[in-house]
């Protein structure tokens, strides 16, 4: 995020050669690390899967790499999927970025590489010794896996779920001569991890009810791909990633079959997403993980960094909200970072969370991690608290007045440049703000906007921006240091120690602390482009992303409206004249 910076801290330097310390305690109740890491059986298999995504003719089979301990007794899997592990492939991103033909600079595709195919990773190291098998298997089209990626498409889904059902004696495997295999050595019972794709696969899989998948932990997962692309009829784009979408990830990913094999699946794949409309259709449907929340068996420990812009906190909040209607056992940890993994912010007792979580859902061990508070929440960076539910129970609904006005539309200008200075007169924003507060305020939850308003040009875009105006030390980033922890036995090139992260951070005047846009001729509908009428005023109501956040006593909360939100949403022609009339609000959950 961009802020206006007074001067740069960075907590907890350590200079000076490397450190390593030693890992967490295990819970004392809970599996012991007694089996040798050196010796556990490391294998790789195949396995079918029901779908035939390249159309070549057979089914589509799944590479899925095995460390398990070397141990008579069967045990059960945590089992991390991935398009990642074989690397992607630098594909541009599109150029159709500024509607007015200027064209956007080539950016990487929205996740991190991850070209290592061994068992990278702290779950091998931390769990095979406590008597756990940790599985790592390529997705559809990437790795060693046959099929065409598809970005959360319904082959993909089936591709993981297949595993499970092999995990359990319902699907075949084979081996490298083509032998069938079993998973004889498994109880069967699973539970899925990952960060960011690898973190929404256990969503996509846990939707479909399979039996075996005894608990997920999606970190920076998404639930609806619909909403990591678009935005209530708008195309929008993941943070830092102007102009990516589903068939520009999927090439990226592609990495097994010849091009010329998928070519047709990533041809359907652009023609259907549709970057004019932003409709909501059966394409999305098929990547909406939400309508089959009700279809959801496993437990779920959801983790999300409340600063991240790639997959934003709405995936999140409306997964969370999903699995409460549904009764689903849940716990949420959201955190002060980025698109990361919780290992890296808060290492100790993070491994202390999910070493119990999965002893009591998959060794069936009472841990009593189910009779703790639901809610990790770091509202401020290295300030936990915790809380019986999210959002908070206590919190309150309050309403936010909003006044009139007219601003003009300037696409060359940031979010954060028009949130700035906003006690000064600003023609290409309206800025609203409440008075100093007398105390600490903490929001929780789904902001929605309500905007009465005309809009005439070419930009369909209203964005809301909710931010946070006062002097605070806030969070920039994180950053790798040169001491390290070992979480576990190693083998050579396997170490198990991985390096300390920490956080930096920066004193800065506001803070925007989350947004939301509408396509506003998708007022009625997500679905339907109605257009509008220049100048006439209509009703608009949105959701702004999820968020947690504490303003301070002496802060004031502001909104801010714009229209195009330059470093998310399409850039049409500069000059759209916004209308707002009297009667917009914003309303929060505050306590």
């Amino acid at each position: 995020m961009r802020v206006l910076a007074r001067s740069l801290t960075v907590l907890l330097v350590l200079a000076g050669s490397a450190m390593i310390t030693a890992a967490p305690a295990a819970a004392a109740t809970g599996t012991q690390p007694v089996h040798d890491y050196a010796t556990a059986v490391r294998e790789q298999v195949w396995v079918q899967t029901p779908v035939d995504s390249d159309s070549d003719g057979r089914p589509d089979r799944v590479a899925v790499r095995i460390i398990r301990p070397s141990t008579t007794r069967k045990v059960p899997v945590i089992f991390q999927a991935s398009p990642y592990y074989a690397g992607i492939k630098d594909i541009p991103n599109h150029d159709d970025v500024d509607r007015d033909g200027s064209l956007a600079a080539s950016a990487a595709p929205a996740v991190d590489r991850a070209a290592d195919i061994t068992f990278a990773g702290y779950l091998d190291n931390y769990f095979v010794p406590r008597g756990y098998a940790v599985v790592f298997a390529d997705s559809l089209g990437s790795g060693g896996s046959d099929g065409c990626p598809t970005s959360g498409g319904r082959n993909e889904t089936l591709g993981m779920k297949a595993v499970i059902d092999w995990l359990n004696g319902r699907a075949p495997g084979f081996d490298a001569a083509g032998a069938p295999v079993s998973a004889g050595w498994s109880t069967g019972r699973t539970g899925m991890i990952g960060v960011s794709y690898n973190g929404t696969l256990p969503n996509a899989v846990a939707a479909t009810g399979v039996r075996g998948l005894e608990t997920i932990v999606p970190i920076a997962g998404i639930s609806s791909w619909y909403d990591y692309y678009r935005a209530n009829g708008g195309v929008v784009a993941p943070g830092g990633y102007q102009g990516e979408d589903t068939d520009i990830l999927a090439k990226a990913v592609l990495t097994r079959a010849a091009p010329e094999a998928c070519a047709e699946v990533m041809t359907r794949l652009e023609q259907q997403q549709d970057r004019e409309t932003g409709d909501y259709s059966a394409f999305w449907a098929e990547r909406d993980y939400l309508r089959d929340a009700r279809k959801v068996r496993a437990s779920v420990l959801l983790v999300h960094g409340l600063h991240d812009f790639n997959v934003r906190t709405g995936q999140a909040g409306q997964w969370w909200d999903a699995l409460a209607r549904n009764g689903v056992p849940r716990k949420i940890w959201l955190h002060q970072a980025g698109h990361t993994d919780p290992f890296n912010i808060r290492r100790a007792e993070w491994l202390s969370t999910l070493h119990r979580w999965f002893d009591k859902w998959l060794h069936r061990i009472d841990t009593s991690i189910t009779r703790e508070p639901v809610a990790d929440v770091e509202v401020a960076p290295n300030q936990w608290v915790t809380s019986a539910n999210w959002p908070l129970p206590d919190s309150r609904k309050t309403r936010i007045k909003l006044g009139g006005g007219t601003f003009t539309d300037d696409t060359a200008r940031t979010a954060e440049n028009l949130a700035a200075l906003p006690d000064s007169t600003d023609p290409n924003r309206l800025a609203h703000l409440t008075a100093p507060l007398t105390r600490d305020t903490r929001l929780s939850g789904t902001p929605v906007v309500t905007v009465r308003a005309g809009l005439t040009g070419k930009s369909p875009y209203l964005t809301a921006l909710l931010v946070d105006y006062g002097t605070a030390e806030r969070f920039v980033r994180t950053r790798t240091l040169t001491a390290q922890d070992c979480v576990g036995p190693g083998i050579e090139g396997d170490p198990g120690c991985f390096a300390q992260r920490e956080y930096v951070t920066a004193s800065s005047d506001y803070e925007i602390v989350t947004r939301g846009w509408i396509d506003v001729r998708n007022r009625f509908s997500p679905s339907v482009t109605t257009p509008i009428k220049p100048g006439r005023t209509y009703t608009f109501r949105w959701d702004l992303q999820s968020t947690d956040h504490v303003f301070a006593a002496g802060h004031r909360i502001g909104v801010v409206l714009i229209s195009t939100d330059r470093d998310h949403t399409l850039r049409y022609p500069a000059g759209t004249v916004v209308t707002v009339r009297p009667g917009s609000s914003l309303q929060v959950r505050l306590s």
